[in-house]
């Protein structure tokens, strides 16, 4: 269904339903309380995701919209109930009565106000006994938002909060993709990125009403979230810990190439710098692969093209890094060269002292791999543009 739909009420109320028969008549007469007390134009949805008990029965019962959704997952099951919604805003929430669907009045004053997405924070409203499992409300939540915060500069507090309203038409711009539980973190993460409106809200978690166990798999789906956010930040992925080891690799090889470094009773010498060596080509590895996955995830439509970020690609042309690439891959030839022809006139070709010889082949070697890899990287990056073209 097309975000350009025509608006037919001011609010949406989408529940996502998985087997919930136990509490969605008490959510559906909740939103209904809400919606009727507040004299609001609005409509509640019923998202159903394969439910094999009587949900989409009750449902119907109570006289909503169910959708069904057929694709499994949290993020499938929200997105086809906000594509089918028919309200200029819409509010999400569990349909396990967790949260209470009757309060939704400081959402919608939120929305009211011009704001685009609505957060409910649940370490500011209130965590009931037995809500959250302890693992969640002291590991889980509150790292993953803080992650969150500090890799997006997010202003949200509680980034997994499953209550939120949000505009429908700007929430449906940000193209959101994910199918699983991480749907949560996307939402934040790319209203953040393409600098929507942002704020949250007190939000009370209660005791759910259902007798089985929640759909949520703790360590599962908190890896999922963990992946998502940093797939999402290649800078922190791939381009601070490249730029630490390039650092850390060039300080070690510029120390230990005149000779051995003692600092108190340790001594450093060619075995640390072939491990600089290896911080230095894996770093810039890690550091090209950022520039790639940025304009790759650009391209995409995964993330917004920032200024900055196309002044740096117009910067990096493929000749310039093809000519830089082959001088490091000459420059580390020429010392392997050298190498070989001091080894055959000191020793004849036979042994060496390799305190000596890895002194010279350890940098010849990072030059070739390095060099190599930034010819590899511009062809690379060529063949994106290609793609940008052609779009």
């Amino acid at each position: 269904m097309s975000s350009n739909q025509p608006v037919f009420y001011e609010l949406s109320i989408v529940m996502p339903c998985l087997n919930e028969a136990e509490t969605l008549a008490t959510c559906i007469r909740k939103a209904k309380h809400f919606l009727s007390s507040h004299h609001l134009q609005g409509e509640i949805i019923v998202a159903d995701n394969g439910s094999t008990d009587n949900s989409p029965t009750i449902a119907q019962a109570e006289g909503v919209r169910v959708v069904s959704v057929t694709t499994p997952g949290y993020g499938s099951s929200l997105l086809g109930g906000i594509k089918a919604a028919q309200g200029k805003y819409v509010i999400m929430g569990d349909a396990d009565d967790s949260y209470d669907f009757a309060a939704l009045a400081p959402f919608l004053a939120k929305l009211r106000a011009g704001f685009d997405l609505v957060m409910g924070n649940r370490f500011q409203g209130g965590i009931q006994p037995q809500a959250m499992p302890i693992l969640h409300k002291y590991l889980g939540n509150p790292i993953l938002s803080r992650i969150g915060r500090l890799f997006f500069q997010s202003p949200i507090g509680d980034f997994h909060c499953g209550l939120r309203g949000f505009n429908r038409e700007a929430i449906l711009k940000l193209d959101l993709r994910t199918t699983g539980m991480e749907f949560a973190s996307e939402m934040v993460v790319k209203a953040t990125l393409y600098q929507l409106r942002i704020t949250e809200v007190p939000t009370i978690l209660y005791r759910d009403g259902r007798s089985h166990s929640s759909h949520l798999r703790s360590w599962r789906d908190g890896w999922r979230h963990l992946r998502f956010l940093l797939m999402y930040s290649p800078r922190w992925l791939f381009l601070y810990p490249g730029l630490i080891l390039i650092t850390t690799g060039i300080l070690g090889m510029g120390i230990l190439l005149p000779g051995p470094f003692t600092l108190g009773k340790i001594t450093f010498d060619i075995h640390t710098l072939l491990i600089s060596s290896t911080a230095i080509i894996l770093g810039s590895q890690l550091v090209t692969f950022a520039i790639l996955a940025r304009q790759f995830a650009i391209n995409a439509g995964l993330l917004p093209d920032k200024p900055y970020f196309r002044t740096i690609v117009e910067e990096i042309s493929l000749e310039k890094f093809l000519v830089t690439g082959g001088l490091l891959i000459l420059l580390g030839t020429l010392g392997i060269v050298y190498s070989v022809y001091l080894w055959g006139a000191k020793a004849q070709f036979g042994s060496l002292i390799p305190t000596q010889m890895m002194r010279l082949l350890v940098p010849a070697i990072t030059l070739v791999a390095v060099g190599s890899q930034l010819v590899m990287f511009s062809f690379f990056k060529g063949i994106l543009e290609l793609k940008t073209y052609k779009n």
